[in-house]
């Protein structure tokens, strides 16, 4: 995978507190006479919940470094300063972890777009709207390399692989309600089409943008926008599916 290095540097550390190893070894290893307390599979709960986000963090890097294809769960364990076992609690195996971190990523990801891509009202300037757009998803990408690293390898799991199709297509759905609100009187297939340029377009940048840092990755964002913008400007100057005077 191209610059998945250089990505992965970016990458912070959201999914959770580093948990000791033996913190879940013997919860998960406890006997029944132990003094139960009414608290105790709460806390047993929570220690298993680090524990997960421990292991997501680590895999995160470890697919950014190394790619989804050729990373392994010892790779895996290792990165978490964990036994493979310890791993094997939680996980049975690579799949099972990118699933997991792709339902959280997913659903971060729309969270993102469905404040990103909402109808703005007409009288706003392009440059405005585009601007907002691109900066929530590069921030969210910027925070979240790894969701890039999983979501464009050649042998992604398939069900994430379906879920990313699913989410590709409400992406362009929601950009085309973006886009309507410059060009309301656009047939729906050259709306359609548009939508799936600008989302096109800013996937290629994405790639350039990640693997960047300091002022020339803000370089490339400002390209990016610019690139839209000027792709944008003479659809809105002369709607959709009308000539241009």
């Amino acid at each position: 995978m191209r610059a998945t290095s250089r990505i992965c540097q970016s990458r912070s550390e959201s999914w959770g507190q580093r948990v000791p190893d033996t913190d879940i070894d013997t919860a998960a290893t406890e006997t029944p006479e132990e003094k139960p307390g009414k608290d105790q599979p709460r806390r047993r709960q929570a220690r298993g919940e680090r524990r997960i986000a421990q292991l997501l963090e680590a895999a995160a890097s470890v697919f950014c470094t190394s790619g989804y294809t050729a990373a392994s769960t010892n790779a895996i364990a290792r990165q978490a300063g964990v036994s493979p076992g310890t791993l094997y609690q939680f996980f049975p195996n690579k799949e099972a972890i990118a699933i997991e971190m792709g339902d959280r990523l997913m659903h971060e990801m729309r969270e993102t777009y469905g404040e990103a891509l909402a109808p703005v009202d007409p009288a706003t300037p392009l440059e405005e709207a585009v601007g907002a757009a691109v900066d929530r998803f590069i921030a969210f990408n910027c925070d979240h390399p790894e969701f890039f690293a999983l979501m464009h390898g050649p042998d992604i799991p398939g069900r994430i692989a379906e879920e990313h199709d699913a989410l590709h297509a409400t992406l362009v759905s929601r950009i085309e309600g973006l886009l309507r609100s410059f060009l309301p009187d656009a047939p729906a297939a050259d709306l359609h089409r548009t939508a799936q340029m600008c989302l096109g377009l800013y996937k290629a940048g994405l790639e350039l943008i990640l693997a960047h840092e300091g002022q020339e990755r803000a370089a490339y964002v400002k390209e990016l926008k610019a690139a839209l913008v000027r792709y944008l400007d003479p659809l809105v100057t002369a709607p959709l599916g009308r000539p241009a005077s």
